[in-house]
């Protein structure tokens, strides 16, 4: 059974835009978007990460993964027990390394997975082997932190990212849960529960569209 769409997760609407160099992603909640955060374990094994998720059908080797590896995702995500954007310093206190519980960004290239209980997972990879970005933080998963900030406003979850020739490309948009596995092993993080799929099915109905000058 899925988690109950709470406010700050119950996606309402959703949008993309392109202007040919930059994609805009909107999402559009009931509550306060950002509000809720997973409760912290102390352990980066089993811990949960919540997710305001885009996820498309733009080939994950636009943004530097390897061609026609899955579904290429744009998420937002918060999680208190690990820092996975070790280039970056989200909350500016001068440590670059405990900043995964403030929302920050990620591709992801999502594949089937029975094991998980979502049926979904971040792919897992050989870091040095596969195909990466070159600002993956060196997990063993296919996750890039390319350090573009989300804005968070009200009902509202934005991002902005760099990537061209996504116009007419298809989108959806999910409010999900997922998990590190209990024992650092793979698949190392699955979807565990989605609370609210806009389409309903993850059929991809949005499409990204040209920004109006």
């Amino acid at each position: 059974m899925p988690p109950t769409a709470l406010p700050a997760f119950d996606v309402v609407r959703a949008t993309a835009t392109t202007d040919g160099r930059l994609a805009t992603f909107i999402m559009e909640v009931t509550g306060t978007a950002g509000s809720q955060k997973p409760k912290k374990i102390g352990d980066l094994k089993g811990s949960s990460v919540d997710a305001y998720v885009w996820p498309t059908k733009i080939d994950p080797a636009a943004v530097g993964f390897a061609k026609g590896s899955g579904t290429l995702a744009l998420a937002i995500t918060a999680h208190p027990d690990f820092d996975d954007t070790p280039l970056f310093d989200e909350n500016g206190d001068g440590d670059p390394n405990n900043d995964g519980a403030d929302w920050h960004s990620h591709w992801v290239v999502l594949v089937e997975d029975k094991a998980c209980t979502g049926g979904l997972k971040v792919r897992d990879v050989s870091p040095g082997q596969d195909v990466l970005p070159k600002t993956a933080p060196g997990l063993p998963i296919a996750l890039d932190s390319p350090g573009m900030s989300p804005v968070i406003k009200g009902a509202t979850v934005t991002i902005t990212v760099p990537v061209e020739g996504v116009e007419h490309v298809n989108f959806d948009a999910v409010a999900a849960k997922l998990q590190v596995h209990e024992q650092g092993k793979a698949p190392l993080l699955c979807v565990t529960g989605t609370y609210k799929v806009t389409s309903g099915n993850l059929s991809l109905p949005g499409v990204i569209v040209r920004k109006e000058k």
